[in-house]
């Protein structure tokens, strides 16, 4: 299915011209490799420094054992980061990858694999999306807590579209695995 816009909203996707709606964009981040920390605040300030994005919030950092990951993979630092963007979708998916890039992400091809740095796109407004670059709502996100519980953590009332509420998801995941480091805070730039 391509991605579908709101008919209601006039968008610089499909459109020239100076008008840019604004949506909000949660984006998950996590890292297991290298110096967890400091690589997260850096994805962080990056997003912030993007022209069209406005990071609002971002959660307190969880500790979580991998999911599906090859055996002996380091734990990783989980967050989420709350935006809102004039950017359209996939100038926003190619941003998130340039910042992995530039904090050394290599992909393997093994589902997974350990990694200095990951940023997904969860939800950006009502947008849908199912090619192989973009998949929005991410697939995955209903049953992932290390993503439910810190976006949890900053909206409560939040929904992931086409899943329901953020909180009744969370419920029906596995958080065993999920520590909150409140001794690790990410500041907003």
């Amino acid at each position: 299915m391509p991605e579908t816009p709101n008919p209601h909203i006039v968008d610089t996707d499909t459109l020239t011209g100076g008008m840019h709606p604004i949506r909000r964009a949660v984006i998950a981040l996590g890292s297991n490799l290298g110096d967890r920390m400091t690589t997260l605040a850096g994805a962080v300030t990056s997003l912030a420094d993007t022209p069209g994005v406005w990071v609002t919030a971002v959660s307190p950092v969880y500790e979580t054992e991998p999911v599906d990951a090859p055996a002996g993979s380091p734990p990783f630092l989980n967050a989420v980061v709350l935006a809102d963007t004039t950017l359209p979708v996939h100038r926003l998916l190619d941003r998130a990858l340039a910042i992995e890039d530039a904090f050394d992400r290599t992909r393997t091809g093994q589902a997974n694999a350990p990694r200095t740095l990951d940023v997904d796109l969860i939800a950006v407004g009502d947008r849908r999306s199912d090619t192989e670059a973009l998949q929005l709502p991410h697939p995955r996100a209903a049953q992932r807590a290390f993503v439910l519980q810190p976006w949890h953590d900053l909206e409560p009332d939040a929904v992931l579209p086409d899943a329901g509420p953020v909180v009744e998801l969370l419920d029906e995941c596995d958080g065993s695995g999920l520590v909150r480091r409140d001794d690790l805070v990410l500041e907003l730039p």
